[in-house]
């Protein structure tokens, strides 16, 4: 099986948006987090979330097949090439989420991007989020717009869980990664420093 830092370079070699690597960084975190909590193999399931977009930049009209395709050739295992493709489901692929993998990973896309842009607003970035803040803002279609509500409500449906509680799982996965993405406080406050907002 590939490891994660074969993984690493696949992503490194095919993306170079540095807003899209932190969302698969972000997502790897969620899914891993996930993995932890239920008893998975955490290995095994951050590959899919590391790659799930692994395409999006290079062919985003064919997004995710041409992924999957390379992952298939690199010989990533099967359990995590599904998940991939079911993370499109409906809009692009027919593929219904239907493992546990498959529903935590469609589930951690939409939402972590949402945790995501939360933090970027906050003087305290994810140190202190709170469920109830993403889920206020969840609600305001204005914030965040490239994120899509519906796949996030979907998600929440597909894990089965109350909708704080996952929101909670997510923001928890995102913390073990906060240095990575540049969420923590003492970001947020470099970047004021820095005069970004």
């Amino acid at each position: 099986m590939p490891t994660r830092s074969d993984a690493v370079a696949l992503l490194e070699e095919w993306v170079e948006s540095e807003a899209l690597r932190k969302h698969m960084y972000a997502v790897e975190a969620a899914v891993r987090h996930y993995a932890r909590l239920m008893g998975e193999d955490e290995e095994l399931w951050g590959l899919a979330g590391l790659l799930h977009d692994v395409d999006w930049e290079r062919h985003p009209d064919e997004h995710p097949r041409v992924g999957v395709a390379r992952l298939r050739e690199l010989g990533y295992p099967d359990e995590v090439v599904h998940a991939i493709e079911a993370h499109a489901y409906p809009d692009r692929t027919d593929v219904v989420p239907e493992s546990q993998l498959d529903r935590v990973l469609y589930a951690c896309d939409e939402l972590s991007g949402l945790v995501y842009a939360c933090c970027l607003v906050r003087p305290n970035g994810i140190d202190d989020l709170k469920p109830k803040s993403v889920v206020k803002k969840m609600k305001d279609k204005a914030f965040a717009r490239g994120v899509h509500r519906d796949a996030v409500h979907r998600g929440i449906e597909l894990i089965g869980l109350p909708r704080a509680e996952h929101v909670r799982n997510v923001i928890e996965g995102l913390r073990t990664v906060g240095d990575v993405l540049e969420v923590r406080g003492v970001d947020m406050a470099a970047r004021r420093g820095a005069g970004e907002r």
